[in-house]
C-alpha cells in the first residue's frame, strides 16, 4: 500500500470554501487599494540570495529559504569545504537563490531596478506569499500571504492620512471594529533623550511594549534589569501612564519633550495626522499610543498597528513610515511609508465574528439536474443564456440518480436547482426550485434569468 502523502509543516491546502473566503479578504483589500490610487506589481517568488542576506538581520538571515543550484553543485567546492560540514558556508555555495522573506526588501529592489520607469511619488501594492524557515506553531506558517501597500518618494504626512483612510475603509468593509493604534519614532527617540538615556530607546521601548501583557511594576523591573538608572525610570512614569484625549496626550508631550528638537517633530506630525483624519470622518477609533514600538529599527517616523475589538488576536494590520528604504542597493534618499495587512489573521476574525457575506463564499447559483441526453441538450441552451446573463451556473454531467444529483446542490450550498423534463420541454420552461424554501416555480428562460438577478 502507497504511504499517504503529505505537505511540508507550517503549510496548508485550502478548500474551495475556504479559499472563497480568502478571495473575498484579497478582493475588497485590493478594490480598497485601487480607490486611493495604488497599482499593483508582483515580484518573483524567488530572489537572489545577494538581494536578500543581511536584510532582516541575524535571526532573519536563519529563516531565509535557501534554493539549491541546479547542475553540479559541488564543483568549484574542495574536499576541505565540504568536510567542515559549515552549513552557512556550504549553503552560500549551494545556494545563489532564496524564497522571498516579506515584500518589502523585493520592493525596494524593484524601485531600485526599475528606477527610469517608475513616476514618482510611486504607489504601489503587492498580494503575495511569502515564506519564512520558522518553527510552525498556531497562527504561524512558514508560507503565507502579504497584502502591502506603500509610497515612496514623497515626505508628505498626506500619505499617513491617506494609509489610515485605507485600513478603515478596508475594516468597515469587513465588518470588524478596530482601534487604529498610532505614534512616532521620533516621539519615542524624544522621550528617550529626556530622560537621559537615548542609547537605551530600543531597551525602553520593548519594555513599556509590554505593559498591557505584565503591568507597570514589571515594566520598571525590566527597565532596572536593563541598566536604566532609577531616576530616568521615575521621569518615564509620567509618560508611560499618560491617559485622556489624542488632544490631551499630544499637549502634555509638547510640554515633557520641550527640550527635544526630535521628539517635538514628531509631536507636531502625530497632531497633523490626527488632526487631518478627525475631518474625515473615520468610523473606527484611532488612538495615539505611546506604548507601540513596532520594529524600531526599521521605521523612522509615524508607525501604525490596528488591533480587533471584538477577537483577541494580536495586530492584524501595521505599518509606518521609513526614510531610506532603497539605501541598501545604492539608491539613498527614498522616503517611503507603507502598511501590511494581515490576511491570515483578518480571515481567523472573519471566521470567529461569522461576518462573511453570503455571497462571498456561494459558489454555483444554479444547477441543472440531468434527465437524459434530450433534457440535457433542452438545458444547455438555457445555460448558456444563464451564464451571459452573468449567473453562476452548472449541469450535473452524468444522468444520475435524483436523489444523487440533489445531494450534490446541498453539499455545494447551491441555491437554486432547475428540473428539466418532458412536460416543461413540452412548454418551454424550466421548473426553478428553491432549495432553501422548497418552493417550485414553472418559468421561462428569461424569467429565470430575471429571479437569480434580482
Amino acid at each position: 500500500m502507497a504511504a499517504k502523502p503529505g505537505i511540508p509543516k507550517g503549510t496548508r491546502d485550502f478548500s474551495p470554501v475556504e479559499m472563497a473566503k480568502r478571495n473575498y479578504i484579497f478582493n475588497t483589500i485590493r478594490d480598497v487599494y485601487h480607490l486611493y490610487g495604488f497599482q499593483q506589481i508582483e515580484t518573483p517568488s524567488m530572489e537572489m540570495l545577494s538581494t536578500l542576506m543581511g536584510k532582516y538581520g541575524e535571526e532573519g538571515d536563519k529563516l531565509l529559504f535557501k534554493i539549491q543550484n541546479s547542475g553540479d553543485y559541488f564543483s568549484g567546492i574542495t574536499d576541505e569545504e565540504l568536510l567542515s560540514r559549515n552549513a552557512a558556508k556550504l549553503a552560500s555555495k549551494f545556494c545563489e537563490k532564496g524564497l522571498r522573506y516579506d515584500l518589502t526588501v523585493p520592493f525596494a529592489r524593484y524601485v531600485v531596478m526599475h528606477r527610469d520607469e517608475i513616476t514618482f511619488p510611486f504607489k504601489r501594492y503587492q498580494i503575495q506569499p511569502v515564506w519564512r524557515a520558522d518553527r510552525p506553531q498556531k497562527g504561524r506558517y512558514r508560507e503565507f500571504y502579504q497584502c502591502d501597500a506603500d509610497v515612496v518618494g514623497s515626505d508628505s504626512l498626506l500619505n499617513e492620512v491617506e494609509l489610515m483612510q485605507i485600513v478603515d475603509t478596508v475594516f468597515t468593509r469587513f465588518g470588524i471594529r478596530v482601534c487604529i493604534k498610532i505614534n512616532n519614532r521620533k516621539i519615542l527617540t524624544g522621550i528617550a533623550e529626556i530622560i537621559g538615556e537615548a542609547d537605551k530607546i530600543v531597551d525602553i521601548t520593548v519594555a513599556i511594549d509590554k505593559l498591557d501583557k505584565i503591568g507597570l511594576d514589571n515594566v520598571n523591573k525590566e527597565l532596572a534589569e536593563k541598566g536604566i538608572s532609577e531616576e530616568a525610570i521615575a521621569k518615564l512614569q509620567p509618560i508611560i501612564l499618560l491617559s485622556g484625549t489624542n488632544a490631551e496626550k499630544l499637549a502634555t508631550l509638547k510640554t515633557v519633550l520641550s527640550d527635544s528638537e526630535t521628539g517635538l517633530k514628531g509631536v507636531e506630525e502625530s497632531e497633523f495626522i490626527l488632526d487631518t483624519l478627525q475631518t474625515m470622518g473615520l468610523k473606527n477609533e484611532i488612538e495615539l499610543d505611546l506604548t507601540l514600538a513596532r520594529g524600531l529599527n526599521y521605521y523612522t517616523g509615524a508607525i501604525f498597528e490596528v488591533k480587533a475589538l471584538d477577537v483577541q488576536i494580536g495586530s492584524i494590520t501595521g505599518g509606518g513610515r521609513y526614510d531610506n528604504l532603497t539605501g541598501v542597493f545604492g539608491m539613498a534618499g527614498v522616503s517611503g511609508v507603507g502598511i501590511s495587512f494581515g490576511a491570515d489573521r483578518i480571515f481567523d476574525v472573519l471566521n470567529q465574528l461569522e461576518l462573511y457575506p453570503k455571497e462571498a463564499v456561494n459558489g454555483t447559483q444554479l444547477l441543472f439536474i440531468n434527465f437524459g441526453e434530450k433534457e440535457a441538450a433542452f438545458s444547455m441552451g438555457i445555460l448558456s443564456k444563464a451564464r451571459a446573463a452573468g449567473i453562476r451556473a452548472e449541469i450535473f454531467p452524468d444522468a444520475a440518480k435524483m436523489k444523487k444529483q440533489m445531494s450534490y446542490a446541498n453539499v455545494k450550498n447551491i441555491p437554486f436547482v432547475a428540473i428539466v423534463g418532458e412536460n416543461e420541454m413540452n412548454e418551454g420552461k424550466v421548473m426553478l426550485k428553491n432549495m432553501e424554501s422548497g418552493e417550485q416555480q414553472l418559468v421561462t428562460a428569461e424569467e429565470l434569468i430575471g429571479a437569480l438577478t434580482k
